[in-house]
């Protein structure tokens, strides 16, 4: 669909990134449409699932996550039985907050988000005790300079 977008489907997208919570009037005054017309596009970007559903950003600090980990695991297992296992434990870890499988030295990613080292080496237990992995290497943020950026459309 991103070669079907238009300038105004990109500024609704932009718009929206910074404000999901801009009511239907505000967002179509801000990329010049009626608010019929803005809503159209707002139900087509929807219906092609650009639009996927509407968050709130939360500050992590705030809510006691102090801590940022990302693990990078490296496994001997590719089978489909292996994998399921592994999704379905790592899912559900609430405090894995990204988890992508990757090319290069390593298999997979995690970005974890913990209150301090003594939660995160719980996280840390809870994963190698449900899942065989061969090499587990965790490295520790000291701080996020860019984080949660919006997505360039």
């Amino acid at each position: 669909m991103s070669e079907n977008l238009d300038q105004i489907d990109r500024a609704i997208l932009r718009a929206l990134q910074k404000d999901s919570s801009l009511s239907q009037r505000d967002l179509a005054e801000k990329v010049g449409l009626s608010q019929n017309a803005c809503w159209r596009r707002v139900r087509a970007l929807r219906e092609a699932g650009v639009i996927r559903g509407e968050t709130v950003r939360l500050d992590q600090g705030r809510l006691g996550l102090g801590l940022t980990i990302f693990v990078m695991i490296r496994t001997r297992h590719h089978g489909k039985d292996w994998l399921d296992l592994f999704r379905r434990e790592v899912a559900a870890i609430s405090n894995v907050i990204d988890f992508f499988r990757i090319a290069g030295d390593y298999d997979y990613m995690l970005k974890v988000v913990a209150r301090d080292m003594n939660d995160f080496d719980r996280i840390y237990q809870r994963l190698i005790a449900k899942v065989e992995l061969d090499t587990v290497t965790s490295c520790i943020t000291m701080e996020a300079i860019v984080n949660g950026r919006d997505l360039p459309v």
